[in-house]
């Protein structure tokens, strides 16, 4: 999962991210609001954390840029003004919650996991499973049938884009800047790379779901005439596993 950070303090801003992707997250970082609109205009974020004051754009003006440009990503604002009429403005404007400065790491983190569930129960109704694959992303596990294989975090980003896409294609240029970053000068080897090591870790572990190239244009899932599998969720943080079928 990918995150954008605007924020203008940028000792504080490292020390977040830092943090952040420990846990799991991939995090680019914006220090003004013309650098922080023009990254949230790329649609390629899965949460926007958006500092309000800032210099050149303040946060409320970035958010009601990507609100009129039919940009959705779920948005936590910060902010070390607790005035309730300045979180009214926020959330009027289409942000999704609100943070107020100081906060401590570990709630930022549990609001982080909230609009991320959030997210996947609209864009992913069958909790990130496709064809006869499950993939759980908070723990970088993909799973088929009573198999199961741990992924990288630039794995499980990928893998997460196709199983997003729902067997449409993605790019390689898309790849890249959602998992590399807008920034990065990563190139479409590094993506045929890593592709490579998806497909065999789906080989091993006999799923009928492939990685298809469509020659030109990108890469998508295809799933296999053989779908009904049985699946290990951990993703609900149950103290022992269930299984979907």
């Amino acid at each position: 999962m990918r995150i954008l950070l605007v924020e203008d303090e940028e000792y504080m801003a490292q020390a977040v991210a830092q943090v952040l992707e420990k846990n799991n997250y991939a995090v680019d970082l914006a220090h003004d609001g013309e650098c922080g609109l023009d990254c949230g205009l790329s649609g390629i974020y899965d949460i926007i954390i958006l500092d309000v004051m800032l210099p050149k754009r303040s946060g409320f003006e970035i958010l009601k840029i990507l609100r009129q440009q039919k940009i959705f990503v779920p948005v936590l604002m910060l902010t070390a003004r607790s005035e309730t009429e300045d979180k009214v403005n926020g959330l009027d404007l289409g942000a999704d919650d609100y943070l107020t400065k100081p906060f401590e790491m570990q709630e930022l983190l549990a609001r982080l996991r909230a609009l991320a569930r959030r997210r996947q129960e609209i864009s992913l109704p069958s909790d990130c499973s496709f064809g006869d694959i499950l993939l759980n992303s908070h723990t970088l596990s993909l799973y088929c049938g009573s198999q199961s294989f741990k992924l990288t975090l630039k794995e499980s980003q990928l893998l997460e884009m196709l199983m997003d896409a729902r067997g449409g294609v993605i790019s390689k240029n898309r790849i890249i800047e959602k998992v590399w970053g807008f920034d990065s000068d990563a190139e479409d080897r590094h993506v045929e790379v890593y592709i490579s090591f998806l497909r065999k870790k789906l080989k091993a572990l006999d799923a009928n779901t492939t990685i298809e190239t469509v020659r030109g244009m990108g890469y998508a899932l295809k799933a296999g005439k053989e779908q009904a599998r049985c699946f290990k969720n951990e993703s609900a943080g149950l103290s022992s596993p269930t299984w979907l079928c």
